[in-house]
């Protein structure tokens, strides 16, 4: 059974994209009357707090409850992308320091690598707390860069600029390649050394963010990031392809030599299905649409969501996990994949959005959090998708920051 009331205990004060909430917002009598069509923030400012006091240590680390307390480049990425749009610079900087700190990926003379960041941290089997993998998620990096960028220019913080462009270049050295294909530039999920086996390239459409690399390319005038934009738009396109009802995949094969994407070999510990990874593809291209107007997101959403369109309409929910051809492989449903898609909907079908929101999103918040107080995952993509789509408008052009700036 729906709720019908949204408990909203705002604790201290918390401004989303300008509007500050403090204490407890007016009483409302219906889930109608409580939450605007398009604007959550007063719901957005409480989450903001309950997720800083449950998941970020008072040094800045990030936890994921709900595998075994690690914390990866992804959690200290999106704390920091959410403490920018919350106007929370203390908090913007604890997550930051805390993953230069202790993420910083070094080599057997503990001489740093690159200024990105190793995506897991944690406790081995002896008990200690350390890096536990050093490679990189070039999501991650490209998540932590943005909220620089948008750090820098909200709170007139030029150190943050000056080390999202050193992170710009390695992100370019290390997580960008040219294919033989057809000579263009595409983001990979890390290394290419450790994505490419066998002849074939593995590649995570969820990672891309034509929207990062707009930003990107205002402020870094030595690499061609404009060129990962159309990049980007070619593989959603062509990748969800693979899927006879369009639908993009977790992890994709994509052959350099001649361009076709296909499922990975069933052997391997990566799954081409549509999951928790491919359902990010959504917010990232509806993104684009809202921030930068860019007519194929909407395209590709109006494109490639009919199949998970018709399947709300005939059964008032979507299971988490889908094979290529749209069947459900599992029987539960996602809080943070309805996120994703109320983000996506509010772009090209608002009444689908709406329903989303009042069936699935609202019913699943309680008291700051989604779902249950472990569940990081969901917190902070359902949090993501119900941003309104003018939240960091002021932020998202600086001409003065364009200027081609050498590093070493």
């Amino acid at each position: 059974m729906l709720r019908l009331l949204v408990p909203l205990t705002i604790i201290g004060c918390i401004s989303i994209g300008g509007l500050v909430s403090c204490t407890v917002p007016p009483p409302r009598s219906t889930l109608a009357s409580s939450v605007e069509v398009s604007d959550h923030r007063a719901l957005l400012a409480e989450s903001w707090t309950a997720y800083r006091k449950r998941f970020i240590q008072a040094d800045g680390r990030v936890i994921d409850w709900e595998a075994t307390g690690r914390s990866t480049s992804e959690g200290q990425a999106y704390a920091m992308l959410r403490a920018v749009i919350a106007d929370d610079p203390e908090t913007f900087e604890r997550t930051l320091r805390w993953a230069e700190t202790n993420l910083r990926r070094q080599d057997q003379s503990q001489t740093p690598i690159d200024s990105l960041w190793a995506w897991k941290w944690g406790q081995d089997a002896g008990g200690k707390w350390r890096i536990l993998d050093p490679n990189v998620a070039s999501d991650a990096d490209i998540d932590g860069i943005t909220a620089l960028i948008l750090a820098s220019r909200r709170w007139q913080r030029s150190d943050y600029l000056t080390l999202a462009r050193r992170k710009l270049k390695d992100l370019w050295a290390k997580a960008t390649v040219t294919l033989p294909a057809d000579q263009k530039r595409y983001l990979l999920p890390g290394a290419v050394n450790l994505f490419q086996r066998n002849e074939k390239l593995k590649a995570n459409p969820s990672y891309l963010a034509p929207y990062a690399f707009r930003l990107f390319a205002q402020v870094d005038s030595e690499r061609n990031w404009l060129s990962l934009v159309d990049s980007s738009y070619q593989m959603l396109e062509q990748s969800s392809k693979v899927s006879p009802v369009g639908l993009p995949s977790d992890w994709i094969a994509l052959d350099p030599e001649n361009g076709q994407y296909s499922a990975l070999d069933p052997g391997s510990p990566l799954i081409t299905q549509y999951g928790f990874d491919a359902s990010r593809v959504w917010w990232r291209v509806a993104l684009d649409a809202t921030w930068f107007h860019e007519p194929r997101a909407k395209s590709y959403l109006q494109s490639n969501l009919g199949h998970l369109k018709q399947m709300w309409q005939a059964q008032r929910k979507i299971p988490a996990k889908l094979d290529l051809q749209g069947q459900a492989v599992v029987d539960y449903e996602a809080t943070s994949q309805y996120g994703m898609l109320y983000a996506a909907f509010r772009v090209i079908d608002p009444t689908i959005a709406e329903e989303i929101l009042t069936e699935k999103l609202l019913p699943a918040y309680r008291n700051g959090f989604w779902d249950n107080d472990s569940a990081y995952y969901s917190q902070n993509l359902a949090w993501f998708g119900l941003l309104p789509p003018n939240v960091m408008a002021a932020y998202l052009t600086d001409p003065t920051q364009a200027a081609t700036i050498s590093l070493p």
